[in-house]
């Protein structure tokens, strides 16, 4: 009897393992081994909390950097993020100390920090503005935030022309629902108009930003984080309110993107101070840069509403994956998961691997997830209640808490890196990686 194919194969060539393997698919590897951070690897990434918005009426700043002790301990925290074997950190520099006044800069502390990032070779996504502006700017209202931000991002660049990655404004939306809406922050309003006015004007800045990062480093890129938001309707008759607000959560993003809203919300801009001339400044185009379409979720982003109107919290009913997918299918951007976490220490582990899970499903479609971010590195300061009153009650969701010891979640990223650390940046792209070359604008802004 002849002897089969396989068979010749084994006797010839061996059995698997085969010479010219090393150089197949994604490197030829599975994918596992810690990141390397080399341009066609996933972006894995960690974030130090950073917020600093004001509270009562502005007499109270709340500084997470300093609440959570990393202006002493920043050293520390940099080699926390080095040993754990991350080579991405979402980084916030403290806006509010930096800049002084139209022109004036502090760098002592951004100095130090910047300079042992680049000797560890940890590459920072740099966040700009982060809930809150300096004292002498006031508030989200300011109709000068826009210039007076893109000048600070310029003098950012031009004292750092080594960093390449960028958020210029975080959480657009959360930002002016949280000032201007809810009235916890900042302005404390509670009004349509103040929310449309808080967003205006971080889009605005958003987009002058990136167009001054742009002029320093034309090969920029910007991973725009913002927060994946849905409310549930449990009611058998939809709700009108409930509908507009499922719609209102694009805003920042379509301002930004110059994607046309409905004539609904349309009409909500209108009627709540966007002018028809702002209107046609926001839709000339989307600004400059490699742009990412970052989307944060944590389980309170879902939420269901009862019948009575009570609220519950909505988690995982559909979770990242069926949320951000709606966004992707919108405006068609490369994905990066930019933040999450519990502040549960026994399940955080679980919540890693869930929103691991969630990434891998949707790369497994072809759709282009770059990056995955647990935030943040340490446990942070009364986050329970979005930092509106200073109660002093630490929320344990860090990697670490805040004598920098690890928290169980610690180790399940490591075991995560360690498995998945050099699969590459976009599923089934061996071909592609991350370039020096400068981004291209479809249309002038």
């Amino acid at each position: 009897m002849d002897k089969g194919f396989l068979e010749i194969i084994k006797r010839d060539l061996g059995d698997g393992d085969y010479a010219g393997d090393q150089y197949g698919g994604a490197g030829g590897s599975s994918g596992a081994g810690l990141p390397t951070g080399t341009p066609s690897n996933f972006m894995f990434a960690t974030g130090i909390e950073c917020s600093y918005p004001t509270i009562e009426h502005g007499k109270v700043r709340r500084d997470q950097l300093a609440e959570c002790h990393h202006y002493e301990r920043w050293q520390e925290d940099l080699h926390l993020v080095k040993d754990l074997g991350l080579k991405y950190l979402r980084y916030g520099l403290p806006y509010h100390r930096i800049h002084q006044g139209p022109g004036q800069y502090d760098w002592e502390f951004a100095d130090q920090v910047m300079a042992e990032m680049k000797r560890l070779e940890i590459t920072p996504i740099l966040d700009l503005m982060h809930f809150g502006v300096p004292d002498w700017l006031g508030n989200y209202q300011n109709p000068d935030l826009p210039v007076q931000f893109a000048a600070y991002a310029e003098a950012v660049a031009k004292r750092y022309p080594w960093v390449r990655h960028y958020t210029p404004v975080n959480e657009i939306y959360v930002t002016a629902k949280l000032s201007a809406q809810e009235g916890l922050w900042n302005e404390q309003l509670k009004s349509e108009r103040g929310f449309v006015t808080a967003l205006k004007h971080s889009v605005a800045a958003n987009i002058l930003a990136c167009q001054s990062i742009a002029r320093v480093r034309p090969d920029v890129i910007i991973i725009q984080a913002e927060s994946a938001e849905y409310m549930h309707d449990a009611c058998a008759q939809p709700r009108r309110e409930i509908s507009l607000q499922n719609r209102l959560r694009f805003l920042s993003l379509d301002l930004n993107y110059a994607v046309t809203p409905d004539a609904e919300v349309y009409l909500y801009l209108m009627d709540n101070g966007l002018s028809r001339e702002e209107y046609d400044w926001f839709m000339a185009g989307e600004p400059p840069g490699h742009q990412i379409m970052g989307i944060d979720y944590y389980g309170h982003n879902e939420k269901i509403i009862k019948p009575d109107g009570s609220m519950l919290i909505g988690e995982d009913v559909f979770g990242w994956y069926q949320i951000v997918r709606g966004y992707y299918e919108r405006y068609k951007k490369p994905v990066f998961h930019t933040e999450t976490n519990t502040a549960d220490l026994e399940q955080a582990p679980v919540w890693l691997w869930k929103q691991w899970l969630n990434i891998l499903r949707m790369r497994q479609e072809g759709i282009p997830v770059l990056g995955f971010t647990w935030y943040s590195l340490t446990d942070q300061m009364d986050w329970d209640i979005a930092m509106a009153e200073k109660r002093g009650k630490v929320t344990t969701n860090g990697l670490y808490n805040l004598d920098r010891q690890p928290n169980p979640v610690a180790h399940a990223y490591r075991e995560l890196l360690e498995n998945f650390g050099q699969i590459t940046v976009s599923p089934h792209s061996e071909l592609l990686e991350i370039t020096d070359q400068a981004a291209r604008l479809k249309m002038k802004v």
